[in-house]
């Protein structure tokens, strides 16, 4: 277990180094940045599910392409859903969006509790509908505050519940769906490097090293995710996927981006969210644990 936690925060770690890390490359644009990440990351993960015995994962969904060619445009459709995210990932620290990724991943527990209840009628318990309600404090202060949430918090705590369901819906939930995902995306990475200025690495010589180490930092931290979900109950490796976001904000922050005073009351009601699931979670955990010692 001990090696599985430290997988996961390793994992969360390397994805805050990396938010950051996308600050470092400039003037490369937020498209070319991810660009370089999807071409690089892919051949490590291929090698890793080679030597891990989970290439037979991927060669199943290309069976399955072959006797239903429609999943191939459900494909196409989750690898859209991921790329975006993936992209905004690598846009948000250059343009100053990085508070607004921030809260969509701290808003994406909620949403993905309210999706269950909604899309495969879960039932919440006490603490998540107390979770719940002070979320929507935040939420209604936002609203308040703006009319409306930024693009950037929506799109990651709407657009990563719409993908994980169409995942489970085509049976691609799996590390070969996800192999097939950033596969189906390379297309558009090619073409966002293509339509770069070649020059800019030309005139910045440090980008011929700089640029590496974003795919040898993505791939590890997508693998140490995913050896963290294999050796953890789902529970404790849920609980500690907030350390991420918690992270993020981090990382905003050291960029020079700032929580103003009017927002304090969006932020606040939804970090509590967080921390009555983190102690749901937690509750879980200790009691599995004292049944498995009983």
């Amino acid at each position: 277990m001990y090696k599985g936690v430290a997988l996961s925060v390793m994992a969360s770690c390397l994805f805050a180094v990396m938010y950051y890390y996308t600050s470092l490359l400039k003037p490369l644009s937020g498209e070319e940045i991810f660009g370089w990440r999807m071409l690089l990351t892919l051949p490590c993960i291929t090698l890793f599910m080679l030597s891990s015995g989970d290439w037979k994962l991927a060669r199943g969904l290309a069976a399955r392409v072959r006797q239903t060619p429609a999943l191939l445009g459900a494909m196409v459709l989750s690898s859209a859903l991921i790329g975006a995210q993936l992209w905004l990932f690598m846009w948000a620290p250059l343009h100053g969006r990085s508070l607004e990724v921030s809260l969509g991943y701290f808003l994406l527990p909620l949403t993905m509790i309210l999706t269950g209840r909604v899309v495969y009628g879960e039932h919440l318990s006490r603490l998540q509908k107390i979770a719940a309600c002070c979320a929507l404090i935040g939420v209604g202060n936002e609203l308040f505050r703006l009319g409306s949430f930024s693009w950037e918090t929506l799109l990651v705590c709407l657009g990563y519940p719409v993908y994980f369901v169409l995942r489970r819906r085509i049976r691609t939930d799996h590390l070969g769906g996800l192999w097939w995902d950033m596969l189906l995306i390379l297309p558009a990475a090619l073409l966002f490097i293509c339509r770069g200025n070649p020059s800019v690495v030309e005139q910045m010589p440090k980008l011929y090293a700089l640029i590496p180490i974003l795919g040898a930092i993505s791939a590890s931290a997508l693998v140490s995710y995913i050896l963290a979900s294999r050796l953890l109950a789902f529970s404790v490796f849920g609980l500690l996927s907030y350390v991420e976001p918690v992270l993020l904000v981090g990382v905003a922050l050291l960029l020079g981006e700032t929580i103003g005073r009017d927002e304090w009351l969006t932020y606040l009601p939804i970090w509590v969210a967080v921390l009555v699931l983190v102690g749901e979670g937690a509750k879980h955990v200790l009691v599995q644990r004292r049944r498995n010692q009983a």
